[in-house]
């Protein structure tokens, strides 16, 4: 029987789970109307610091009749830290049309891998690499076309390429609130969620405070909060806050005066474990991870047990590699779209396993349904400390999403070892 084979590349516009945001006047004090924000926006690309989110679907009609996707879309604070630019649809659907079935129609569907990396070679007009983006949906249409071809799932798919057996328990998973900290938080606490609340710690005046007392009041809450609210004595999340490298900013980058910091709000969080996701941002890659090994080093000599999760600049495989390699965090984000092709993402997610680093398959609240299903695919192949909840910001459709998609694939993976005994 001959290789099932990629017919026809169909696009279709679409719509995030969220907004795109303009970080750097948000960061700056933008002023906040409700789902607005009145300043002028200050990074390239923006019509406005808040824009409804785009994404792309990559349809592949296979040649024995079956359909699969992808959706391309891009993280909610791009051009920020380093990523590429603003993801409008328009800009690349043609493009997408063009060099996708150039590169790919009428190929045979027998390895993801092999695909995947000979389209993130392909490359536009000047030499420019595709936007990372594109290469996101493009390699989980390729993934899910693959799986579909071999009428097995895809983590499977992973499984076997890459010499892994799929996970039999699920994977941890985290869940972020947005700006509603308080009430999302309830959600999370009712649904038992292993990781939370994430805050959005990303403006100071409003979340974090001057002296950083806003975000210290807000952790006693969220631990009292938990202790009082849980129905089960024995639910013990951690908590995990992402705050933007504002901490950084109110204590003009003294490490010592961070750590000081740190201790504080982990205290406030007992007896719950404590990670703080990009605590300082220092402008660069290479100063980024100095200072994250710096601080990590004056939290371990003072016996501070909060952890420290790196993020800003450390956007593609190469990034995550260094970040690793230094010993620059306890915990890694591997933020999917950042990396373009998901295999990307796979080899990040194994790298720091080897490493001994905490790592967790992250994302973008600004992402789709169907990146996020993908995305339980490669945490149940390569099995990550954590998995990011997602698209959106309401948290019980990004878990909801991603629950479930976890739950039919480890009960499918279950009845096949069953049959295979």
């Amino acid at each position: 029987m001959s290789a099932i084979k990629i017919e026809q590349v169909i696009c279709s516009p679409g719509r995030t789970g969220f907004y795109a945001d303009d970080q750097k006047a948000i960061r700056d004090g933008a002023r906040i109307d409700g789902l607005f924000y009145d300043d002028k926006p200050q990074t390239p690309g923006f019509r406005a610091i808040r824009q409804p989110g785009e994404s792309i679907s990559v349809i592949f009609r296979l040649t024995d009749g079956q359909v699969a996707f992808g959706d391309c879309s891009a993280v909610q604070y791009s051009g920020a830290g380093g990523r590429d630019p603003l993801f409008l649809a328009n800009d690349f659907i043609q493009l997408i049309e063009t060099e996708v079935t150039s590169c790919l129609s009428g190929r045979p569907l027998t390895s993801f891998r092999e695909l995947a990396g000979e389209f993130e070679n392909v490359q536009m007009e000047y030499g420019k690499p595709l936007h990372t983006a594109v290469q996101y949906g493009v390699s989980q249409a390729i993934l899910n076309a693959v799986a579909a071809a071999h009428r097995t799932l895809p983590c499977e798919v992973i499984a076997n390429e890459y010499g892994l057996a799929p996970a039999e328990q699920p994977v941890r998973i985290f869940c972020q609130s947005g700006d509603d900290r308080y009430l999302n938080a309830d959600k999370m606490i009712l649904k038992e969620v292993d990781v939370l609340p994430h805050g959005l710690i990303n403006n100071i005046p409003d979340k974090l405070g001057e002296k950083g007392e806003k975000l210290l009041d807000y952790v006693k809450w969220l631990r009292d909060r938990i202790i009082h609210r849980r129905a089960n004595p024995d639910y013990q999340p951690d908590i995990h806050l992402d705050v933007y490298g504002t901490i950084g900013l109110i204590f003009e980058q003294d490490i010592p005066r961070i750590a000081t910091y740190l201790d504080h709000l982990g205290k406030a969080a007992h007896p719950f474990a404590l990670r703080v996701e990009c605590p300082l941002d220092a402008g660069s890659r290479e100063a980024q991870s100095a200072a994250m090994v710096e601080l990590r080093a004056v939290l371990k000599s003072r016996g501070i047990g909060v952890e420290i999760v790196a993020d800003e600049w450390s956007n593609t495989l190469e990034d995550i590699c260094h970040f690793a390699d230094a010993g620059a965090a306890d915990m890694v984000q591997v933020k999917t779209p950042d990396l373009g092709g998901i295999q990307n993402s796979i080899e990040a997610v194994l790298y720091c396993k080897s490493k001994d680093i905490g790592v967790y398959l992250g994302g973008s609240c600004n992402e789709t349904d169907a990146s996020a299903r993908a995305c339980v695919h490669v945490a149940l192949a390569t099995q990550p400390d954590q998995m990011l909840a997602k698209p959106g910001m309401g948290v019980d459709e990004g878990y909801m999403i991603m629950y479930n998609e976890m739950q039919r694939a480890l009960a499918i993976l279950a009845a096949n070892r069953r049959t295979e005994r």
